[in-house]
């Protein structure tokens, strides 16, 4: 399958995409962007013309609207009035949070809407380019053909891709920033913890890492829920109502709705094993770890 596509938007993304996929055989037939330092930027990976919306849509079969978020609505309504778009032509953006059908503005038009997100955080073009490669994709759109067509980009660029349902993509971004953003937000409540038992934030950051990357190593070779470790998988109710004696009153809804989430996988895993909870131990760890338990001593 070839094809002849424009990029609008030249930052890392929109940078990347178009130089994979015109190393791998499709043409960037040019780039669109307000900024001149991202046209030069852009230029310095892969030469390419400065084109207008209007002469972009004349020739493009797939056009990637690799801005910001907050534009992608703003340049398909520009692109909806241009007269002579290219017929069966496809728009596709790379957000993880909107819908591919937010692109479209006239039911009439003869376009294919299209959703492709990598599952990936890119600090820059080079990393970008370097990380593509074995990236997961979420992929949505307004027809078996769109889709087909995503599917083909992401092998293009060296990614794998997954059909997701469109009318759920709100919870399938809420997992990408739990994974992604929240393991920051995470690191940050252990480093605190570490704070209150009088190790500084550097020494702190720098002795749990190793642990994180274990529990990573974990998952990513035994899997859910067997990398499941620690008091909640042995059912230890004493140990957790001693952390919710010490814990700050204003991490303990944190702590509890975590460890809620362990307990539900250590029930998995006692299944898998052929093992259980103490009955009385995990009725001790419901109500410790219930999100109604008052601040005062209940948690005891």
């Amino acid at each position: 399958m070839y094809m002849k596509f424009g990029i609008i938007g030249a930052g890392v993304v929109g940078t990347t995409i178009a130089t994979l996929l015109d190393n791998a055989g499709w043409q960037c037939i040019g780039v669109n962007t307000r900024s001149n330092k991202s046209y030069e930027r852009f230029c310095s990976y892969l030469q390419t013309p400065r084109l207008r919306l209007d002469e972009l849509a004349k020739i493009a079969d797939v056009l990637f609207i690799t801005t910001q978020d907050s534009s992608i609505e703003e340049v398909a309504i520009q692109l909806t009035k241009e007269k002579e778009n290219k017929p069966r032509q496809t728009w596709v953006h790379c957000s993880g949070s909107l819908r591919s059908e937010i692109m479209c503005q006239n039911l009439d038009l003869p376009v294919g809407y299209l959703s492709i997100h990598p599952l990936q955080a890119f600090a820059n073009i080079d990393s970008a380019l370097l990380l593509m490669q074995g990236t997961n994709f979420g992929i949505e759109g307004d027809s078996q053909e769109s889709e087909e067509i995503g599917e083909a980009v992401v092998k293009l660029l060296g990614g794998i891709p997954h059909k997701i349902d469109p009318t759920q993509k709100t919870l399938y971004h809420a997992g990408a920033v739990v994974a992604s953003n929240y393991l920051v937000s995470l690191a940050f409540l252990a480093v605190k913890l570490f704070e209150q038992a009088g190790i500084n934030k550097q020494s702190a950051l720098e002795s749990l890492l190793p642990l994180m990357a274990g529990s990573y190593h974990n998952i990513e070779k035994l899997g859910l829920p067997n990398a499941l470790t620690g008091p909640i998988a042995r059912g230890d109710a004493e140990v957790v109502g001693k952390h919710l004696q010490e814990i700050p009153s204003d991490l303990k809804d944190v702590y509890k709705g975590l460890g809620r989430l362990a307990m539900e996988l250590g029930e998995e895993r006692n299944v898998l094993v052929g093992g259980s909870y103490n009955r009385e131990a995990l009725k001790e760890l419901d109500i410790l770890l219930s999100l109604a338990n008052c601040e005062g001593g209940d948690e005891g």
